[in-house]
């Protein structure tokens, strides 16, 4: 039976999930892949009083881990510098690895993968965007063949398990607390709820469909902090729900990729993803769309993508790692026309309706819809406008001059996310 000695450096949450994983699943790790799977060195600055490594070697400086008669190091101890530069040495040294961590692979990516070539070893990352469910190996391997037209998805749980609590009318800050006491959201969750953490992921993705370059240049990120409850209410009457979304598509001779609240159609398959699962669509010229859902964060859930990295290494004698040299360029958010939801909170007054109208026309935007809802207190009066496609570059504008009317009061706007 062939061996694997890995080291491992980081000794936290998911670092110990791995450490139990592969002691509890061992046999089957052996009776599924016929690989004897073994840990070398720990390299981890402190002890973790949940989980007692027992006889297995801790290094206290990182960097040692190395030196120790592993095959492959694992990568968990998070962060961007520290990890680039241990990444870094190990395959200077000859050593796979393994990593979860998105955030040193958005920033280094192509740096890392063209170290991996160099040394001819492997950088393999399938926890570092939905944790175990295999989307990497997907677009790498079985869809080898296919031509990539279209990436989407939810990619950061927190962020869905907020958007799906606020779509049942309960309130965003409240529903943050409730996932941190979860502990779907860490204690500051602004990596996540400012899309950032999906951002990554999509940045990875588009990387290994499309070879664009890590990190991505112009690329547009935003967040879930502004949306309120009262918009899924309108967004249902309209046939919508509100999501996050990340994409990477083909747009012409040009990628595009963003990650920022959008408006889906409710009878989609990505709007009925509910909580911290992450789902994917992926459209394809040979096979179609398929689908992708799972857990995307969890010991368990991590720990399972890192050892299916580890049998990769053992099984496959293909180490080349595919690199952003592809000659299509991202495009331009603001050359992106998209329909737009506005919520339009005015005064209930004679012509409010007509002088917010007449600032769409003398933008030259077209309006699909428009709905005057029940009057609120304050004699305030909301009102819903989905308009027709028009420029983003010219949405700042639009909104700007709808603000300067004396009689609006709060106005929010989401992209609608089309077919």
């Amino acid at each position: 039976m062939e061996k694997l000695s890995v080291g491992i450096c980081g000794w936290g949450n998911v670092a110990t999930g791995l450490f139990n994983a592969l002691n509890d699943n061992a046999q089957q790790i052996k009776n599924t892949s016929g690989l004897d799977i073994s840990i070398g060195v720990i390299g981890a600055r402190r002890d973790n009083p949940k989980c007692d490594p027992g006889k297995i070697s801790i290094e206290r400086n990182i960097f040692d881990v190395k030196n120790h008669k592993i095959d492959v190091l694992v990568e968990l101890i998070g962060g961007v510098e520290t990890a680039r530069e241990l990444i870094l040495d190990a395959l200077n040294s000859k050593i796979h690895v393994v990593t979860a961590n998105k955030a040193v692979l958005f920033h280094h990516g192509d740096e890392i993968f063209d170290c991996a070539n160099k040394n001819n070893v492997k950088i393999l990352f399938e926890s570092a965007v939905c944790a175990g469910t295999p989307i990497i190996k997907i677009l790498n391997e079985e869809l080898a063949a296919n031509k990539i037209t279209k990436i989407a998805g939810m990619l950061n749980g927190t962020s869905n398990f907020i958007l799906s609590n606020m779509e049942d009318g309960k309130e965003f800050q409240p529903t943050l607390e409730l996932a941190q006491e979860e502990g779907y959201a860490e204690p500051d969750p602004s990596f996540d709820i400012e899309g950032m953490d999906a951002a990554h992921k999509i940045g990875i993705l588009s990387s290994m469909a499309y070879g664009t370059g890590l990190p991505p240049e112009n690329f547009h990120i935003a967040g879930i902090t502004k949306i309120d409850k009262v918009d899924f209410k309108y967004a249902l009457d309209m046939g919508y729900t509100i999501k996050h979304l990340a994409v990477a598509k083909i747009n012409g001779d040009q990628i595009e990729l963003r990650a920022h609240p959008v408006l889906i159609e409710s009878d989609s398959y990505l709007a009925n993803l509910r909580g911290v699962r992450n789902g994917i669509e992926i459209e394809t010229d040979l096979v179609g769309t398929i689908h992708i859902a799972g857990s995307g964060a969890g010991q368990e859930s991590t720990a399972s993508g890192i050892i299916s990295d580890l049998v990769n290494i053992a099984n496959s004698k293909n180490n080349l790692i595919k690199t952003g040299n592809n000659k299509l360029k991202l495009k331009n958010f603001l050359d992106l026309q998209f329909q737009y939801y506005f919520y339009i909170e005015a005064e209930d007054t004679p012509g409010v309706m007509a002088s917010i109208t007449s600032v769409f026309g003398l933008k030259d935007v077209g309006i699909e819809i428009i709905v005057q809802k029940e009057s609120l207190a304050e004699n305030h009066v909301p009102i819903v406008i989905i308009t027709d496609p028009f420029y983003e570059k010219d949405n700042k504008d639009l909104t700007e001059s709808i603000n300067k009317l004396n009689s609006v009061k709060i106005i929010r706007s989401i992209r609608i996310e089309n077919k």
